[in-house]
């Protein structure tokens, strides 16, 4: 099976990457920006027609996009992940190869849900923001294509090679500063968030799952429990062997509550800082993945200590 892999450098990309190489029967090509892929080119800026060329050249019979935005402006959202789909819908239909698409969406596309609720794939998207709009107008523009398609809407992806701006990665950070610093007490803000997070080699697995399967529409991705991010907070500083007391930052800026370890005797003292969500998801997200089970045979393996233990391995090797 010869797979065209469109995003092999990103951070999801580069497990989807090696999960399908570690597949004997996968003859895998990378397309994207950097130097290192076998064909450099820009999803955003470049022709249908030239992607068309290609695939016609290469003759994949799966296209897997891990590229996308998950940081900017609604404009460059929309280029990077809206404008660029189209491109490799409209190549697809032009080509000759008849490929099946893989596309990576996001929890994101769905917005605010209710407290203690799982989402399905049947729930009406609301996004809170121009990220899950950018995702979710992709998600449409591969749905209404025609093409043989899935989209994998992944939660919140968490492990190794997470972003050091992502929240976690965020998280991470603040920790080892402070340990650095001897800072025995450590500010945090946004702790009261619930995410479903799910392990980057999970989402490998179940996007090499997809590439094999013939399940079409879309498919949640997600490890099906909602963690809040204080409890998060608490295993990685356990497992980063963290002994300071953690305080959460609740509502603006001087109002402090205590949420782990001691009481604090000093509220307007000043240290490391993270910041809460970004998403537009509001308080909770949990996914309901009975579909994944039921159609690609996929279970999520790893769980969050594991992710967060391999997340603090990075940090703390951060010069």
């Amino acid at each position: 099976m010869r797979v065209l892999l469109i995003g092999a450098n990103g951070y999801l990309g580069r497990f989807v990457a090696d999960r399908l190489l570690a597949d004997p029967a996968v003859q895998l090509t990378a397309l994207g920006r950097g130097d290192d892929a076998d064909v450099r080119f820009d999803l955003a800026s470049g022709s249908p027609g030239a992607l068309t060329r290609f695939l016609d050249a290469v003759h994949p019979g799966v296209v897997v996009n891990c590229a996308g935005a998950t940081r900017g402006g609604a404009r460059e959202l929309t280029r990077h992940n809206t404008v660029a789909v189209a491109t490799v819908c409209e190549a697809m239909r032009r080509s000759r190869c008849a490929a099946r698409l893989v596309q990576i969406g996001c929890g994101a596309e769905y917005g605010p849900s209710q407290p203690g609720s799982s989402t399905a794939e049947d729930a009406v998207p609301r996004p809170g923001g121009p990220y899950g709009v950018s995702k979710l107008a992709a998600t449409e523009l591969v749905l209404g294509s025609g093409l043989d398609a899935v989209v994998l809407r992944v939660f919140s992806p968490a492990g190794p090679g997470t972003p050091a701006g992502s929240p976690l990665g965020r998280l991470a950070e603040a920790m080892r500063r402070a340990m650095q610093s001897g800072d025995g007490e450590l500010k945090l803000a946004g702790l009261g968030a619930q995410r479903d997070f799910v392990d980057v080699r999970d989402v490998a697995r179940a996007v090499h799952a997809a590439s094999l399967s013939a399940a079409q529409g879309v498919i949640n991705i997600g490890s099906g429990r909602a963690v809040r991010l204080r409890d998060a907070a608490a295993v990685l500083a356990r497992v980063a062997g963290y002994g300071g007391a953690l305080h959460e930052l609740d509502g603006p800026p001087g109002q402090l509550r205590a949420t782990i370890g001691h009481p604090r005797s000093e509220p307007d003292h000043a240290g490391p800082v993270a910041y809460p969500y970004p998403d537009g998801c509001g308080s909770w997200q949990q996914a309901d993945v009975r579909t994944a089970r039921d159609r690609l045979g996929w279970r999520p393996r790893i769980n969050l200590e594991e992710s967060l233990a391999d997340i603090w391995m990075e940090a703390a090797c951060r010069i």
